[in-house]
């Protein structure tokens, strides 16, 4: 924070803070005012983690993100542009990234460990885990040729265990929208994977 002959910055003791202080707030943190972090911290962080474990529904997860969030939102304060949308809306938006790009990895993650965890010794088996592998890397580079908003959908619904309505809510379109991007991708996939598309 920068030192020196600026007020350190003292927040407004009312009962909440509004959109337009929280706007402000934020502009205070880019300054790099004394206080102004520890202010927009307490009025952020609560959002910021409830954002967060909608996506991910694992507490200590979320706490992850949410702290990797805020640490974003000091150092990048000064990118957040008002006429843009609300700080908290920028906050919240980021955090539902944050967690989203957490979900991903980790599927990710349990994807590669169960593709090492090794082969069966039985020769009986060899050809369909062969099968299995093969199967795998097909749904992988199918749901790779998925549009962005179908695959998006389908990750967060089967891989994330959300309902449609929770789906609708984390990527801000209607639940008949979620349905009719997972229809289709699950279609797309379906064709992908028996080599008619």
């Amino acid at each position: 924070m920068i030192q020196g002959d600026r007020h350190a910055y003292i927040p407004d003791q009312r009962s909440g803070v509004g959109t337009d202080d929280l706007d402000e707030l934020i502009l205070t943190v880019a300054r790099g005012e004394d206080g102004a972090f520890e202010a927009l911290f307490d009025q952020l962080s609560g959002p910021v983690y409830r954002a967060a474990l909608a996506i991910i529904r694992d507490p200590a997860q979320a706490e992850e993100v949410s702290q990797e969030v805020l640490v974003e939102i000091w150092r990048t304060a000064g990118r957040f542009d008002p006429a843009r949308g609300t700080a908290a809306a920028w906050a919240t938006t980021m955090a539902r990234r944050r967690a989203i790009d957490r979900v991903r990895s980790v599927t990710a993650d349990a994807t590669r460990e169960s593709r090492h965890a090794g082969v069966p010794v039985s020769w009986d088996q060899v050809s369909e885990t062969v099968e299995d592998i093969m199967d795998r890397e097909r749904l992988t580079s199918s749901l790779n040729r998925l549009s962005g908003p179908q695959r998006q959908a389908i990750m967060l619904a089967y891989y994330g265990g959300h309902t449609y309505t929770e789906v609708a809510a984390i990527l801000g379109v209607a639940v008949g929208t979620v349905k009719g991007r997972i229809r289709a991708g699950l279609a797309n996939l379906r064709d992908s994977m028996h080599g008619t598309s």
